[in-house]
């Protein structure tokens, strides 16, 4: 496999050893064609880095730590190049280390490589966990700044968040939801894709609240640890469908939409109301479709310009705090789709 980069870069790129780099370069047997895939992604992601340093400007290293769906991260990487290129002459060059599910360990441990190898800010979305915040100290310590984007680690050293109010979120989910339904026997299938996840918390905290204040006819069933995952959140959602022949609607803060829907059309039920979160490409197929009522979205460019500010400021390229907003959560049918 033709390449220019050391084998160490293209190893931490793709975040595998550098004895399986190694045989994936030189085509040794006994390598999975996931892994194959990874290598190739990250000397086509170093190709791109490198074209980016052709351009004259201050260059800002930056490494993007994200425990999403695939769906998800494509958008959020999407949205941080098209912004990059918005700061010209300044460059943003930007790593992206992805899985759709980590271990804590293995989050704190990719963070400390970071670390040591040398970066000028980290955009992380990870659970809230001891593990985390470790790992995030220790970064902010060495006078790398850490963002935290779309869920936050309040109670962490970060130097900023990117991302919405969740809470104001949930409340919005529930509002739209007990407007709709309020009056009749109606009961929420509210998915989570982890518990971890502060933001996904939150979320639900703002929905169950409003619910109890203002539509308490309005019953919830949860569930959780599904990741975002079609295959696992299906299972849980199908399994609570049977247990609950009473829920008509979902409120999906975790992801997994076409699982769920899956799930009511295999028992023959009818989701009378879905709410969701983020207009990634499947949201985005279920709104045009009708699948889908509402999603709630947030501009992820406006979390990207968040990010890279805050960076720059804690390095010292601006002159003044600029302040930080948080995003607006948008309500989104099939009549007001925006450009994303």
């Amino acid at each position: 496999m033709a390449h220019q980069f050391l084998v160490k870069d293209i190893a931490f790129q793709a975040g595998l050893s550098t004895a399986t780099v190694d045989r994936v370069l030189n085509e040794r047997p006994g390598v999975r064609h996931q892994t194959a895939a990874r290598v190739k992604a990250a000397i086509r992601e170093l190709e791109k880095q490198q074209a980016g340093t052709e351009v004259q400007g201050r260059k800002f290293a930056i490494d993007v730590v994200m425990e999403a769906p695939e769906r998800f991260t494509d958008a959020v990487r999407q949205a941080l190049e098209g912004e990059a290129a918005t700061f010209v002459p300044t460059i943003f060059r930007c790593r992206f280390h992805f899985a759709e599910t980590m271990r804590p360990q293995e989050i704190a441990q990719l963070l400390d490589r970071i670390r040591l190898r040398g970066t000028d800010g980290v955009v992380l979305k990870a659970p809230d966990v001891p593990e985390v915040t470790g790992a995030v100290a220790r970064l902010e310590s060495a006078g790398i700044a850490v963002v935290t984007l779309v869920t936050d680690l309040p109670h962490s050293a970060r130097t900023a968040y990117a991302g919405a109010d969740n809470r104001a979120a949930g409340e919005t989910a529930a509002y739209l939801i007990g407007e709709r339904l309020s009056g009749q026997p109606a009961t929420v299938l509210v998915t989570i894709s982890s518990s971890r996840f502060r933001g996904e918390e939150e979320r639900e905290i703002g929905f169950r609240r409003t619910l109890r204040e203002h539509y308490p006819l309005i019953a919830v069933v949860e569930i959780s640890e599904g990741y975002g995952k079609n295959e696992e959140t299906g299972a849980l959602a199908l399994d609570a469908l049977i247990r609950h022949s009473e829920i008509n609607a979902v409120y999906s803060i975790g992801g997994g939409n076409r699982a769920v829907l899956a799930a009511f059309r295999q028992l023959g039920r009818t989701c009378t109301l879905f709410v969701a979160h983020d207009l990634d490409k499947d949201n985005l197929e279920l709104l045009k479709g009708g699948k889908v009522h509402f999603v709630l979205h947030h501009d992820l460019k406006t979390d990207a310009r968040t990010a890279f500010r805050a960076i720059m400021e804690r390095r010292g390229a601006l002159a003044a705090p600029t302040g930080r907003h948080l995003s607006a959560v948008e309500v989104i049918t099939p009549y007001n789709l925006p450009r994303i």
